[in-house]
Protein backbone atom coordinates (compact mmCIF):
# COMPACT_ATOMS: atom_id res chain seq x y z
CA UNK A 1 0.00 0.00 0.00
CA UNK A 2 1.27 3.53 -0.84
CA UNK A 3 1.50 6.43 0.98
CA UNK A 4 0.73 10.14 -0.34
CA UNK A 5 3.85 11.93 0.96
CA UNK A 6 5.60 13.55 -2.40
CA UNK A 7 8.52 15.19 -0.51
CA UNK A 8 9.74 15.73 3.00
CA UNK A 9 8.34 14.47 5.98
CA UNK A 10 4.84 14.53 6.76
CA UNK A 11 3.00 13.59 10.07
CA UNK A 12 -0.03 13.01 11.99
CA UNK A 13 -1.78 11.78 14.52
CA UNK A 14 -4.62 9.60 15.67
CA UNK A 15 -6.29 8.85 19.24
CA UNK A 16 -5.78 5.35 20.50
CA UNK A 17 -6.66 3.48 23.84
CA UNK A 18 -3.17 4.08 24.71
CA UNK A 19 -2.98 8.41 23.66
CA UNK A 20 -1.98 9.81 21.05
CA UNK A 21 -0.26 7.81 18.07
CA UNK A 22 2.25 9.95 16.60
CA UNK A 23 3.23 8.59 12.54
CA UNK A 24 5.57 10.16 10.61
CA UNK A 25 6.39 9.25 6.67
CA UNK A 26 8.94 10.48 4.14
CA UNK A 27 8.15 9.38 0.24
CA UNK A 28 9.93 6.06 0.98
CA UNK A 29 7.49 4.86 3.48
CA UNK A 30 6.90 5.10 7.48
CA UNK A 31 9.73 6.37 9.35
CA UNK A 32 8.62 7.37 13.01
CA UNK A 33 5.66 5.92 15.43
CA UNK A 34 6.03 7.19 18.34
CA UNK A 35 2.89 6.63 21.16
CA UNK A 36 2.07 7.09 24.58
CA UNK A 37 3.85 10.10 26.55
CA UNK A 38 4.79 11.81 23.28
CA UNK A 39 3.90 15.18 22.51
CA UNK A 40 4.40 17.21 19.08
CA UNK A 41 7.38 19.02 20.31
CA UNK A 42 9.46 15.49 20.96
CA UNK A 43 7.99 13.93 18.50
CA UNK A 44 9.39 16.75 16.09
CA UNK A 45 12.54 17.19 17.90
CA UNK A 46 13.14 12.83 17.33
CA UNK A 47 12.41 13.59 13.39
CA UNK A 48 14.84 16.44 12.51
CA UNK A 49 17.31 14.85 14.99
CA UNK A 50 17.13 11.48 13.66
CA UNK A 51 15.49 11.48 10.28
CA UNK A 52 15.89 15.06 8.37
CA UNK A 53 16.45 18.86 9.28
CA UNK A 54 13.81 19.70 7.07
CA UNK A 55 10.94 20.75 8.79
CA UNK A 56 7.96 17.71 8.73
CA UNK A 57 4.38 19.33 8.08
CA UNK A 58 1.40 17.85 9.65
CA UNK A 59 -0.55 16.13 6.64
CA UNK A 60 -3.31 13.79 7.53
CA UNK A 61 -4.03 13.14 4.04
CA UNK A 62 -0.96 11.99 2.94
CA UNK A 63 -0.83 9.38 5.49
CA UNK A 64 -4.47 7.96 5.55
CA UNK A 65 -3.56 4.48 4.96
CA UNK A 66 -1.49 4.52 7.60
CA UNK A 67 -3.73 5.77 10.14
CA UNK A 68 -6.60 3.93 8.84
CA UNK A 69 -4.96 0.59 9.37
CA UNK A 70 -3.55 1.86 13.14
CA UNK A 71 -7.22 2.84 13.58
CA UNK A 72 -8.13 -0.82 12.31
CA UNK A 73 -5.38 -2.38 14.82
CA UNK A 74 -7.09 -0.41 17.72
CA UNK A 75 -10.49 -2.14 16.70
CA UNK A 76 -9.07 -5.45 16.58
CA UNK A 77 -9.89 -6.09 13.39
CA UNK A 78 -6.11 -5.99 11.70
CA UNK A 79 -3.43 -8.55 12.74
CA UNK A 80 -0.63 -6.67 10.63
CA UNK A 81 0.49 -3.61 8.80
CA UNK A 82 0.81 -3.41 4.77
CA UNK A 83 2.98 -0.24 4.65
CA UNK A 84 5.74 0.25 2.99
CA UNK A 85 8.68 1.34 5.91
CA UNK A 86 11.60 3.87 5.48
CA UNK A 87 14.04 3.00 9.13
CA UNK A 88 17.24 3.61 9.76
CA UNK A 89 19.51 1.23 11.43
CA UNK A 90 22.26 -0.56 11.57
CA UNK A 91 22.88 -3.78 9.86
CA UNK A 92 22.52 -5.50 13.96
CA UNK A 93 19.24 -3.49 14.38
CA UNK A 94 17.55 -4.03 11.18
CA UNK A 95 18.64 -7.67 11.28
CA UNK A 96 16.79 -7.36 14.78
CA UNK A 97 13.95 -5.32 13.42
CA UNK A 98 12.88 -8.00 10.58
CA UNK A 99 12.71 -11.00 13.05
CA UNK A 100 10.58 -8.96 15.43
CA UNK A 101 8.43 -7.91 12.63
CA UNK A 102 7.78 -12.05 11.80
CA UNK A 103 6.14 -12.49 15.51
CA UNK A 104 2.38 -13.27 14.47
CA UNK A 105 -0.15 -11.57 16.06
CA UNK A 106 -1.05 -12.26 19.61
CA UNK A 107 2.31 -13.89 20.58
CA UNK A 108 5.65 -12.68 22.07
CA UNK A 109 8.91 -13.76 21.72
CA UNK A 110 11.75 -13.21 24.38
CA UNK A 111 14.88 -10.99 23.55
CA UNK A 112 17.05 -14.65 23.70
CA UNK A 113 14.68 -16.33 21.42
CA UNK A 114 15.40 -12.95 18.50
CA UNK A 115 18.88 -13.76 19.38
CA UNK A 116 18.92 -17.20 18.46
CA UNK A 117 17.00 -16.43 15.15
CA UNK A 118 19.57 -14.49 13.73
CA UNK A 119 22.07 -16.50 14.90
CA UNK A 120 23.50 -14.09 17.60
CA UNK A 121 23.03 -16.49 20.48
CA UNK A 122 24.62 -14.65 23.18
CA UNK A 123 23.51 -11.15 21.94
CA UNK A 124 20.01 -11.11 23.86
CA UNK A 125 21.01 -7.64 25.36
CA UNK A 126 21.88 -5.91 22.35
CA UNK A 127 18.81 -7.44 20.67
CA UNK A 128 17.21 -5.38 23.82
CA UNK A 129 19.11 -2.35 22.40
CA UNK A 130 17.77 -2.71 18.89
CA UNK A 131 14.35 -3.63 20.04
CA UNK A 132 14.54 -0.37 22.51
CA UNK A 133 15.64 1.69 19.13
CA UNK A 134 12.60 0.56 17.20
CA UNK A 135 11.56 3.78 15.05
CA UNK A 136 8.71 2.13 14.00
CA UNK A 137 6.72 0.85 17.07
CA UNK A 138 3.29 -1.66 16.74
CA UNK A 139 3.91 -1.83 12.95
CA UNK A 140 7.79 -3.47 14.03
CA UNK A 141 5.91 -5.20 17.15
CA UNK A 142 8.46 -4.76 19.42
CA UNK A 143 5.69 -4.56 22.69
CA UNK A 144 5.67 -8.63 21.34
CA UNK A 145 8.88 -8.91 23.02
CA UNK A 146 9.42 -9.78 26.29
CA UNK A 147 11.93 -10.82 29.15
CA UNK A 148 13.20 -14.81 29.53
CA UNK A 149 10.92 -15.15 32.39
CA UNK A 150 7.57 -14.20 30.57
CA UNK A 151 7.88 -10.90 32.47
CA UNK A 152 7.08 -7.54 30.66
CA UNK A 153 10.71 -5.47 30.41
CA UNK A 154 11.31 -2.22 28.94
CA UNK A 155 9.40 -0.11 26.61
CA UNK A 156 9.65 2.93 25.83
CA UNK A 157 6.44 4.53 25.60
CA UNK A 158 6.03 2.45 29.41
CA UNK A 159 5.34 -0.64 30.56
CA UNK A 160 1.67 0.20 31.18
CA UNK A 161 1.53 0.57 27.14
CA UNK A 162 3.38 -2.52 26.34
CA UNK A 163 0.68 -4.52 28.91
CA UNK A 164 -2.13 -2.72 27.37
CA UNK A 165 -0.98 -3.71 23.47
CA UNK A 166 -0.56 -7.13 24.55
CA UNK A 167 -4.22 -7.66 25.87
CA UNK A 168 -5.30 -5.87 22.86
CA UNK A 169 -3.94 -8.89 21.22
CA UNK A 170 -5.25 -11.29 23.51
CA UNK A 171 -2.15 -12.19 25.21
CA UNK A 172 -2.30 -13.65 28.31
CA UNK A 173 0.30 -11.96 30.98
CA UNK A 174 1.92 -13.46 33.46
Amino acid sequence: MELGVEAGIAYAWIGSPVGPVWVAATPRGVCAVKLGVEQRASFLNWLAQNVSEVPPREDPAALVSALIQFREYFCGNRYAFDLPLDVRGTPFQRDVWEEIARIPYGTTATYGDIARRINRPQAARAVGGANGANPVSIIIPCHRVIGADGSLTGYGAGIWIKAKLLRLEDVLLV
